[in-house]
C-alpha cells in the first residue's frame, strides 16, 4: 500500500516513529511533512496529502499535528477526502469499514508511539464494507459534497 504521511510542527516528534513503523509494514511512503519544529500552517501540509489520495498517487492518507483535530478539519475541506481523528484501535478500523476514511488524523499531544502503532496498523488493515446501507450512507456523503460545492459557487459569484 502507498501512503502520504504529514506532519506539521507538532506533530514532528512522532514523525519519524510512524514513517520507520510504516517502512517496516512495507508500505510505500509519500511523505509531506515538517522536518522540524518551527511553525509550520498545517492547511498547506493537508493539501499535499489530500492531493496526493485524490489523485490516487497514494491509498490512504496520514496526518499528524498536536491534537489530529487541526489536520481532520484542513483535510476534510478537499472533495472526496472523507478524514478523521482517531486516538483508539476502534475507531481507527471502524472510520474506514462504515465510512470508507481515507485519511487518518492523529495527535502527538494526545498519544504515544505504542498506541500510535496500533491504531495506524489497524487503519491500514481495515477495508471498506460491502454492505449495501454503508455504501449508501458514503454516496449520500459525496452527495452532500456535490451540493456545497455548488452553493459555494454560488456563494462567491
Amino acid at each position: 500500500m502507498r501512503i502520504a504521511v504529514g506532519n506539521d510542527h507538532a506533530g514532528y516528534p512522532l514523525k519519524d516513529y510512524i514513517l520507520n513503523l510504516l517502512k517496516e509494514l512495507n508500505m510505500e511512503v509519500f511523505y509531506f511533512g515538517s522536518n522540524s519544529e518551527t511553525p509550520v500552517d498545517f492547511p498547506d501540509i493537508a493539501e499535499k496529502v489530500c492531493n496526493a489520495v485524490r489523485n490516487k498517487e497514494v491509498e490512504r492518507g496520514l496526518m499528524i499535528c498536536g491534537t489530529g483535530v487541526g489536520a481532520s478539519i484542513a483535510a476534510n475541506k478537499f472533495a472526496g477526502i472523507r478524514a478523521a481523528v482517531t486516538h483508539d484501535t476502534y475507531s481507527a478500523h471502524q472510520c474506514v469499514e462504515h465510512d470508507d476514511v481515507n485519511v487518518l488524523c492523529i495527535g502527538a499531544q494526545i498519544i504515544g508511539e505504542r498506541l500510535a502503532k496500533e491504531i495506524v496498523a489497524t487503519f491500514l488493515q481495515a477495508e471498506f464494507s460491502i454492505e449495501e446501507h454503508f455504501r449508501r450512507r458514503v454516496s449520500k456523503l459525496q452527495d452532500i459534497e456535490l451540493k456545497t460545492a455548488r452553493e459555494l459557487q454560488e456563494y462567491n459569484k
